[in-house]
């Protein structure tokens, strides 16, 4: 999925052209016809996700500088590129002030359009992962610091966030790599707990004797090589969270233990005498189905029912691939800032490779594989051959039955006057999802939109040329696009020409 602008112009003629611009750069658009109308699809409460604004200064109603006041008062963070027919230093100056990202002058040219497109949705992404990392370190990360666009993550955002307003236990499930610490984090820092410690163990990494050390705190001389007393986890999470990750590693021994300070909401140290009362939430995850561990004799039934009460499975990456565009312009922006290296972008031919691949890794193998392409690229732009640990393997085998069938791989179209394109590749990934994340097929309806969708991406918008190649009628074409709700395709719905 590439990224959605969200365009405002009260000029018919000129909102068409500049939404025709905008889709030949790859992007996906919205289009209203006032600030009005601009501040409304920003601020609704089932707002679509929109990652840059194109703004007209000159409206009737709310004006450019009077929305821009509005998208700051209402604290939202999307770049806003202004454009107006009267390009004067003064104009220029006061919307950069109200906070515009950038200005363009009527009427803009689609290269002038792209850089400006670039530059804003790259800093974007450079400030959003900042203000990410500085939540995770602060303990105030919440679900708007999540990226993902994914309707397969739908599900699971909703019922996190209804969890996070509660103190009740939450086991989250998935693969390595797709994020558990991070919504264990968001959970944490969207509930009444946020201002309170977070505590987070690898249950995975703790030697055996160690774990009821670590976990519920010794005291001075329990045994040999306790010099100090030692509060545990337990108690340093107290009033918090307490992040149980990879709990299906513990051994039985403290799972006994583990069970009796959740039963009694007190915990013993090593070597103490009496309990101390505790109050922690448990937020636990691992990467193996519990439940079978508990079968094989591994892990303590009653204690999985304790942990077990909201279970959460984050789908892996290639469960949700449209999320891979946004990951990249992140991850890019990052890297390419940590490493001060002038790479800007991305090109379609490697957008589409990537969105391809099956990522056992999941998001961590992402973020390692665009790390590498950084430091070691010598362009400005990250190419298919910046990734070549990753080229002799596009179609890794897949063993989730609810994943993605993957067709034959599409060849990717070019980008736009050979020009690159900022993480933002033509809505085409060189393949066609067959099946929803519950495992159903999808709806004939919905792949008929998306082979449609591709190849007016494909043939650069050129709608005769659309209609000839899927052996449709122009006419039937609109009608068809008209159905699907896609708007500005220039066509009027008729009888078929052919």
């Amino acid at each position: 999925m590439a990224a959605s602008i969200l365009i405002a112009d009260d000029d018919a003629v000129a909102r068409r052209l500049v939404e025709n611009m905008v889709q030949k750069c790859g992007y996906e658009t919205i289009v209203v016809d006032s600030g009005d109308a601009a501040i409304a699809t920003l601020t609704a409460p089932d707002a679509p996700a929109i990652d840059a604004v194109i703004l007209d200064l000159v409206m009737p109603g709310l004006d450019g500088m009077g929305a821009l006041a509005k998208i700051r008062e209402a604290g939202l963070s999307v770049p806003v590129i202004v454009q107006t027919a009267h390009g004067g230093i003064d104009n220029v100056i006061s919307a950069m002030r109200a906070g515009a990202a950038d200005f363009v002058v009527k009427p803009v040219g689609v290269e002038r359009l792209q850089v400006s497109l670039r530059n804003a949705l790259n800093t974007s992404a450079l400030k959003g992962e900042l203000q990410r990392i500085r939540h995770s370190r602060e303990g105030r990360l919440t679900f708007s610091d999540i990226i993902t666009r994914a309707d397969a993550m739908a599900g699971v955002m909703r019922a996190a966030q209804k969890a996070a307003n509660s103190s009740i236990p939450v086991l989250i499930e998935g693969e390595s790599g797709v994020g558990k610490e991070m919504f264990a984090r968001a959970i944490h820092g969207s509930g009444e707990r946020k201002a309170k410690p977070f505590v987070a163990v690898n249950c995975g990494a703790i030697p055996d004797n160690l774990v009821e050390s670590i976990l519920f705190g010794h005291e001075k001389g329990a045994f040999t090589g306790a010099t100090e007393r030692h509060m545990g986890k337990f108690v340093e999470a107290h009033g918090g969270t307490l992040f149980l990750d990879e709990v299906s590693e513990l051994p039985l021994t403290a799972q006994v233990k583990l069970l009796r300070a959740l039963q009694e909401g007190a915990v013993e140290a090593v070597g103490g005498r009496k309990p101390v009362k505790v109050d922690v939430r448990i937020v636990s995850a691992t990467n193996r189905r519990l439940l079978e561990r508990v079968k094989q004799g591994h892990f303590r039934e009653d204690l999985f029912y304790r942990l077990h009460v909201l279970p959460l499975t984050i789908p892996s990456l290639r469960a949700r691939r449209e999320d891979i565009p946004h990951l990249l312009r992140h991850f890019l922006a990052r890297f390419a800032a940590e490493e001060n290296r002038p790479i800007n972008g991305i090109s379609g031919e490697a957008m589409a490779h990537l969105a391809q691949l099956d990522w056992p890794g999941n998001i961590r193998q992402l973020e390692n594989a665009v790390y590498r392409a950084v430091v070691m690229s010598e362009g400005d732009q990250l190419g298919l051959g910046d990734f070549p640990l990753l080229n002799s393997h596009p179609h890794p085998a897949n063993d989730i039955p609810t994943a993605p069938l993957m067709l034959e791989p599409i060849a990717a179209p070019s980008l736009v006057s050979g020009n690159e394109i900022p993480i933002a590749p033509l809505p085409a990934t060189g393949s066609l999802t067959m099946l929803t994340a519950t495992g159903d097929v999808r709806p004939l309806e919905d792949m008929e939109n998306e082979i449609i969708r591709f190849a007016i991406s494909h043939y650069r918008g050129q709608m005769s040329e659309v209609a000839r190649r899927l052996k449709i009628g122009r006419s039937t074409l609109y009608r068809k696009l008209d159905e699907a709700g896609v708007q500005g395709h220039g066509g009027k719905s008729g009888e078929e020409t052919h």
